[in-house]
């Protein structure tokens, strides 16, 4: 399993403490705000809010709360809910590339809690282009389905056009070609009794490093810290994750 695959297994697990934590509708927000800003306001003709919207609707968010987003984002641009997209790219335990999203009304701010985050492990940001040149974007689909349907789903999955299928317990991981994305992902919302639990664009390394049991440790713990970061809505990385590490990890959240 990829390292971004098990990142995504551990996020599906801690849900529902994200969830608790107040942030999530938030971020969940500001994410419609700036894919409504960036082309058509309706979600038909704007696949990237199209997604925004799908996801907000899989974590439970009010309808009200996504049609207040949206006519944010689609107002006057110089508004007070201007909000700026960031990619700061950094090194954590073990010489990892992150690469770290951010929508911010304050970029101050999102850079000094970023690198207080790193730099308190042991890493550091690092310049444009000296970690992103390894990534390249790919769609995840991620899909919650009945455990003994599971392998038989994914080779159905698998025909549709899918580059990569990853399966923990009754979670499926389907990465996409970007540019066949939204096609994969309206094929795949037509099969029967299925549950999209997110949609989304990834960035994936081209190669990774791998981790012992404590750099895992450390990178698991950053991970998670920079998501909980109120600006930070991705992050990604080129670690594998020893098996022992993400089940202690696991265990404890």
């Amino acid at each position: 399993m990829s390292g971004h695959s098990k990142w995504s297994t551990i996020k599906h697990k801690k849900g529902a403490q994200d969830a608790k934590r107040g942030q999530l509708f938030t971020k969940l927000s500001r994410e419609i705000m700036v894919a409504a800003r960036s082309g058509d306001p309706n979600p038909d003709m704007n696949f990237r809010l199209r997604l925004a919207v799908d996801n907000a609707k899989s974590q439970n968010m009010p309808k009200e709360n996504i049609e207040r987003a949206i006519e944010k984002g689609s107002g006057n641009p110089n508004s007070s809910d201007q909000l700026y997209e960031i990619i700061y790219e950094g090194y954590g335990p073990g010489g990892v590339g992150l690469l770290i999203n951010v929508l911010t009304d304050n970029k101050n701010r999102s850079a000094a809690a970023v690198r207080s985050c790193i730099t308190r492990i042991g890493g550091n940001l690092a310049s444009n282009g000296s970690v992103s040149w390894n990534f390249e974007n790919k769609g995840m689909i991620s899909i919650v389905t009945d455990q003994e349907e599971t392998e038989i789903l994914a080779l159905k999955i698998m025909d549709i056009g899918a580059d990569d299928i990853e399966i923990n317990e009754n979670l499926i991981d389907i990465t996409v070609n970007y540019q066949e994305f939204s096609s994969v992902k309206n094929t795949v919302e037509k099969i029967p009794d299925l549950k999209i639990e997110k949609a989304e664009i990834i960035q994936v390394p081209n190669s990774s490093i791998e981790l012992n049991d404590t750099e895992s440790n450390k990178m698991l713990k950053l991970l998670s810290d920079l998501e909980e970061l109120d600006d930070v809505t991705k992050v990604f990385s080129n670690a594998d994750f020893t098996e022992e590490s993400i089940k202690k990890f696991t265990e404890s959240i």
